[in-house]
C-alpha cells in the first residue's frame, strides 16, 4: 500500500472541511479523492512588515537582464550618460524645465523681502469710524451713526427704524420747563406740550404752559394734541400783551384750541366722506398762566394742575376738576371718590376737544397764593402715579423753583418706575414768576 506525500496530510477535507484522520486517502463524508490534493507551493508568501518588503531569499533567481550592445569595439569605453541627459516628466505629467538649474531643491534662491504684502483695505466699520460732516439739515442715524436717514424714517445704511422726535421732548425756557416722554407701553407719544414767557402792559412778566393728552381711542391723536398746544400758547401770547385778563385770555386760547383740533376732522386724512369708519381728532387740554401775583389755570377733560408750595409744611392742593365720569358720580353724590375711581368707568372723559365733542364748556379759575411755589401742568400719565395733591408733593423734588427742568425728569422718571403705562407730560412752573430775562438756576 503506497503512502500519501507528507505534503498531502490534510486535517480538514478540501471539498467539505470534514476533520480527517493520518492516513486517510478518501474523505469520510463527501468521498473526496485526497490524493489528488495539489501540493504547497515550495516558495512562502513575502509578508510585509512594518511598511518595508523584505529582501529576497539567497536561492532566489536572479533578473536576467539583457545584454548591453557593444559600443565602439573592444578599445572603445561605452559613453557615459548624466543624469540631466535623460529628458523627463514631472509627477504632474508635465515636462521638466530645461535648465537643469531650475531642477530640484536650489539653495542660491535670491533673498525676499521681509515685508509681505498687505491684504486690501476693508471697509470701515460704521460704528467705529469717524463720520464725515454731512450736509447741513441731514438726519444721522442713531444705530449706525454712518446712514442718513429717508424722508419715511429709516436708514438708507443700515435700515434701522429711527424714533419720532416726540418719543422724547424736553423744552427749558426762563422759570418754565417741560418734558414729554412716549412711556413704556405705547408705540408713540399722543401727548404735547408748549411753553412760553411774555411781558404784561405793565411790563410784568407772564409764563405759560400748556400740556395737551390725545385721545388715543380718536383718529390721529397725536395730531390733535400737537394743534391744540400751539393754537392755545399762541392765543395767550397775543391777548396778554395786550392788556387781556389772564384768566379770559385762557379761555379765548381753550376755544382757539378747540378750533384747532376740529380743523383737523375736515382734512383729507381724516375726513368722514374718505374714511368712514374712522371718529374726529380729539385731545384733552390743561393750561396755566403764571404772573408776578396772580395763578391762573384752564382745562378741559382728565388733565390736571397741582399746586405745591416750597414750605412743605404748608398744604397742596389740586387746581382742576376732572371732566369724566368718576368726578360726575362724585359730584352728584352718587358715590364716593374711592368707589368712583375704583370702577372700571372712572377714566372714561366726559369733555375733550374735537369735532365730535359736546358743547364746549371751558373751565377757568384764577388763584393768589400767599408763598412761593410751582405749578405742576400734566397729563394723567403722571398722575396716575401721584393722584393726591399730597402724594405730588412727595415727588416734587424740593428745589423745583430753581430747577423747573430736573423737577420735570424727575417726575416723569417717577411714572416710568411705576410701570410707564400711558405716555407721560409734564410742565413745571415756578411762581410767582421772576422777572423778565432771569432763567432758572
Amino acid at each position: 500500500m503506497s503512502q500519501m506525500p507528507r505534503s498531502t496530510a490534510l486535517s480538514r477535507c478540501p471539498s467539505c472541511e470534514e476533520p480527517l484522520e493520518s492516513g486517510d486517502r478518501y474523505c469520510g463524508a463527501c468521498g473526496y479523492d485526497l490524493s489528488v490534493v495539489p501540493a504547497p507551493p515550495s516558495d512562502p508568501p513575502t509578508l510585509t512588515m512594518n511598511g518595508s518588503v523584505p529582501r529576497p531569499p539567497s536561492g532566489s533567481s536572479s533578473v536576467d537582464w539583457p545584454a548591453a550592445p557593444a559600443a565602439g569595439g573592444p578599445q572603445v569605453p561605452a559613453p557615459v550618460h548624466l543624469p540631466t541627459d535623460i529628458p523627463g516628466t514631472d509627477s504632474g505629467g508635465s515636462e521638466l524645465p530645461a535648465d537643469p538649474a531650475a531642477r530640484g531643491v536650489r539653495f542660491d534662491r535670491p533673498a525676499e523681502s521681509e515685508d509681505y504684502p498687505l491684504a486690501a483695505p476693508q471697509p470701515a466699520d460704521p460704528r467705529t469710524a469717524v463720520a464725515s460732516t454731512p450736509p447741513a439739515g441731514t438726519k444721522i442715524c442713531v444705530a449706525c451713526r454712518a446712514g442718513t436717514v429717508d424722508s419715511d424714517g429709516y436708514c438708507e445704511h443700515c435700515g434701522h427704524a429711527q424714533p419720532r422726535e416726540r418719543d422724547h421732548v424736553e423744552q427749558e425756557l426762563g422759570a418754565v420747563a417741560a418734558v414729554s416722554d412716549r412711556g413704556l407701553r405705547h408705540h408713540r407719544n399722543e401727548d404735547a406740550f408748549a411753553v412760553s414767557a411774555t411781558a404784561l402792559p405793565d411790563g410784568s412778566p407772564a409764563v405759560v404752559a400748556i400740556v395737551c393728552d390725545g385721545v388715543s381711542s380718536a383718529t390721529r391723536p397725536d395730531d390733535a394734541s400737537l394743534a391744540a398746544a400751539r393754537a392755545a400758547n399762541q392765543a395767550l401770547l397775543d391777548a396778554l400783551p395786550r392788556g387781556t385778563h389772564p384768566q379770559q385770555a385762557m379761555h379765548d386760547a381753550i376755544v382757539a384750541a378747540s378750533h384747532a383740533v376740529n380743523s383737523l376732522a375736515a382734512a383729507p386724512e381724516t375726513a368722514q366722506e374718505h374714511a368712514p369708519h374712522q371718529n374726529a381728532p380729539a385731545c384733552t387740554l390743561v393750561g396755566a398762566v403764571v404772573t408776578a401775583s396772580l395763578l391762573v389755570v384752564g382745562w378741559v377733560g382728565d388733565s390736571r394742575a397741582y399746586w405745591v408750595p416750597v414750605d412743605r409744611a404748608a398744604p397742596s392742593a389740586r387746581l382742576t376738576e376732572d371732566d369724566s365720569w368718576a368726578a360726575q358720580m362724585v359730584a352728584a353724590g352718587l358715590m364716593s371718590e374711592a368707589q368712583a375711581y375704583a370702577d372700571e368707568r372712572a377714566h372714561a372723559i366726559t369733555g375733550w376737544l374735537g369735532a365730535d365733542a359736546y358743547e364746549l364748556d371751558p373751565h377757568t379759575a384764577s388763584f393768589k397764593p400767599d408763598r412761593p411755589g410751582v405749578v405742576v401742568v400734566c397729563t394723567d400719565g403722571l398722575w396716575n402715579y401721584a393722584e393726591t395733591a399730597e402724594e405730588m408733593a412727595e415727588v416734587v423734588p424740593p428745589d423745583a423753583g430753581f430747577r423747573p427742568l430736573h423737577a420735570a425728569r424727575v417726575l416723569v422718571g417717577h411714572a416710568l418706575d411705576g410701570g410707564g403705562h400711558d405716555n407721560v407730560t409734564v410742565a413745571v412752573v415756578p411762581f410767582p414768576a421772576p422777572p423778565q430775562g432771569a432763567g432758572s438756576a
